[in-house]
């Protein structure tokens, strides 16, 4: 791979991973809800979940999807219906519990952020995910060394993604003290619902613009 293909490959995966998605808005609102330390192991799950599924379509399993051409379009239906499903839990999910004193420590949303297995297998059924481990794995990966390419594909999104995708992890964390309030923790999390089914409009128009009705 030349140097020129290589920083290509950099800015695709810095791009792709830093602007907003599923993944990163739920790392962002698991930052606001639960704290950086809980979303630790949501953080580690997309990173190297992503990185797994990477590494396997570079290395072959891409194959699949041209032997079986509707299992493409399988996944992302199943994708989008889950995260319909997320985009719902987040906004119905009931107030934060209150500090029993002014200075205690801060609030904690109910519930349980997203384990590391459950963001890893997100992965799969996460259109946009799929569709940059697809497009890295065909323009990046040099044809004349298909396994080489795999892994410095792989290695490019781990090294760049993991950083961009920690920083909205953070950036709730840091919000935390301004969404302290009952109100307006209910408020953000309604926004961020949103903010999720908006995400999904591009990869919606996508999959059905081939339906005929």
């Amino acid at each position: 791979m030349t140097p020129e293909l290589l920083a290509s490959l950099c800015l695709f995966a810095f791009v792709t991973s830093a602007t907003p998605g599923p993944n990163n808005a739920l790392l962002f609102a698991s930052g606001v809800n639960y704290g950086f330390r809980r979303t630790l192991p949501h953080l580690l799950g997309v990173t190297l979940g992503f990185t797994f599924m990477q590494l396997a379509l570079g290395l072959g399993v891409g194959l699949v999807f041209e032997a079986v051409p509707g299992l493409y379009s399988v996944l992302r239906v199943l994708g989008l219906g889950y995260m319909l499903y997320l985009a719902w839990a987040i906004g119905t999910a009931g107030p934060p519990a209150s500090s029993e004193q002014a200075g205690a420590k801060p609030v904690t949303a109910k519930g349980q952020p997203m384990s590391f297995l459950q963001a890893s297998a997100f992965q799969w059924v996460n259109p946009k995910a799929l569709m940059m481990c697809i497009t890295a794995a065909s323009a990046y990966a040099p044809p004349e060394q298909p396994v080489l390419g795999a892994f410095i594909v792989t290695a490019a999104f781990l090294v760049v993604g993991m950083p961009c995708c920690g920083a909205w992890a953070v950036l709730g964390s840091i919000m935390r003290g301004l969404l302290q309030d009952r109100r307006r923790m209910r408020v953000f999390n309604v926004t961020m619902a949103l903010a999720l089914l908006a995400s999904m409009v591009p990869m919606g128009k996508d999959l059905f613009q081939g339906v005929r009705f």
